[in-house]
């Protein structure tokens, strides 16, 4: 049995792969007008509170050994989760979509086939690591993402060796760049348990998954935002042709995306067998690939920065009543089907972050909406208990 079980050293693999992608290094572009002392502190801040509740929500399923939609039912109970689950395969849908365009721009920019085929050959490769599977994969990953390191290492000191300076202004304020960072690793918040949920080790794995993507994702960022100050150009595939890496910039194109949006495609498998038991992990998983694909070829979707807040207003609340239940008040509804309480309590904690948007708090959006939503949820229960829940 222990021997399906994955090591901390996997799940670091598995967590540094995601955080190694263009959509990372391009968000990071963003932060530029803050110029680069203060735009790093807003990365730091952002990924600190979303990693820490990257923990939490991972460690929930590495301790259950149940997948993150799985452990919505905590919460919401056994129907009330499928709401969740709907809507998480629909933003990785839309997360496969976006990861494969980008990718496919970038590589068609480094070797010119045109996008479709690259988004063809991005998402034939991201199939056959699905179709490897999570548990049989260690040996590419390590030879795949030591290739990514190292090459990712080079890519920096290029960007870094450069003395330009970004003109800063005010077009970005700290807040809105902290909730940006505090974005993308939310955005992994309804994925964490699929791949915790199998840790021979669950405090530990879960540790190393939340750090190692931290100091990966917040690397990425830094990238993108010292491209965008030191060298003026935010197209990264441009920046790695311009300094003759070839070969080498295709690799890092093509495999940061691959490593990343097979993730995606993966947990949106697992995520529909919480829906239904009819549902099998491989086959949904390669039908969303091949749909994101489509996605790809045939809709304008380079534009996502939208689709992180509306992922953060979805999940962030969800996340933080689920946290409140199994932490602080250690509350279990799976053995309903609904729990109203906390689906009300969610969908007043999704209008909250979605109101929160027009204030300008340091701190972003997500944090307030979260720290309102998990004291009602406190409170509500300190008054009613567990009445209306059934």
């Amino acid at each position: 049995m222990d021997k399906n079980k994955t090591s901390a050293f996997s799940n670091g693999l598995i967590w540094f792969g995601a955080a190694v992608s263009i959509a990372e290094i391009l968000t990071g572009t963003y932060f530029a007008p803050l110029g680069f002392g203060k735009g790093l502190f807003a990365i730091v801040i952002g990924h600190l509170i979303g990693g820490i509740l990257f923990y939490f929500t991972g460690l929930i399923g590495a301790k259950t050994e149940k997948s993150a939609m799985e452990t919505a039912k905590i919460s919401f109970g056994q129907k009330g989760s499928v709401l969740f689950s709907g809507l998480n395969i629909l933003q990785l849908v839309g997360w496969t979509a976006v990861m494969i365009i980008t990718g496919a721009e970038g590589a068609n920019s480094i070797i010119s086939l045109g996008i479709p085929l690259w988004s063809i050959i991005i998402g034939a490769l991201i199939i056959l690591w699905v179709s490897i599977g999570i548990k049989r994969m260690n040996q590419i990953n390590i030879a795949a993402l030591g290739a990514l390191f190292i090459l990712t290492i080079i890519l920096s000191s290029i960007v870094f060796r450069n003395n330009g300076i970004a003109i800063i202004s005010d077009s970005l304020s700290f807040g809105t760049a902290v909730e940006l960072s505090v974005a993308m690793p939310l955005s992994w918040l309804p994925l964490i348990s699929d791949y915790t949920r199998t840790a021979r080790k669950p405090r530990l794995s879960t540790f190393v998954s939340a750090a190692t993507y931290f100091f990966a994702s917040c690397w990425m960022y830094t990238i993108g935002m010292g491209a965008a100050i030191f060298t003026g150009e935010s197209d990264i595939a441009k920046i790695m042709i311009n300094a003759g890496l070839g070969v080498a910039a295709l690799i890092i194109v093509v495999f940061a995306t691959v490593t990343t949006t097979f993730l995606d495609a993966y947990s949106a498998g697992v995520s529909s067998e919480s829906i239904s038991i009819k549902f099998k992990e491989k086959p949904v998983a390669i039908a969303v690939c091949v749909i994101g694909v489509i996605l790809a070829i045939f809709t304008p979707i380079t534009q996502y920065e939208n689709f992180l807040y509306l992922i953060g207003s979805v999940f962030a609340p969800m996340a933080a009543i689920l946290i409140t239940d199994y932490f602080v008040i250690k509350r279990d509804y799976s053995g309903n089907n609904f729990c109203w309480t906390n689906l009300i309590l969610w969908a007043a904690g999704f209008t909250v972050y979605r109101i929160s948007m027009s204030w300008d708090t340091p701190l972003g959006y997500t944090v307030p909406s979260m720290i309102i939503t998990s004291l009602l949820r406190i409170i509500i229960f300190k008054l009613i208990g567990d009445r209306k829940n059934a």
